[in-house]
């Protein structure tokens, strides 16, 4: 989806990413851009608060109004696999 893309691409410059929420359920720091189009909504979890990188820890579809368990464990499980 080039929207999240483009989210994403803001995020690296340093700016504040459109539509977006902390979700500290899954860590300190990580976020979620949330992107609405005519064939869903889709979301980007991410860290941005290393100085190296942007780091990308889950994409998916939603399909219900609260981001499913399977999801916020999965993007958990891949912030504990970064380096410290």
């Amino acid at each position: 989806m080039a929207q999240a893309g483009y989210e994403l691409f803001l995020v690296q410059c340093g700016l504040e990413p459109t539509d977006w929420k902390p979700m500290s359920a899954i860590g300190p720091g990580v976020r979620e851009i949330r992107v609405q189009d005519s064939s869903g909504a889709f979301r980007a979890v991410f860290l941005a608060s290393r100085p190296e990188a942007i780091c990308v820890l889950h994409c998916f579809q939603k399909k219900t109004g609260k981001t499913a368990p399977a999801d916020i464990g999965l993007a958990q499980q891949r912030l504990k696999m970064l380096p410290r």
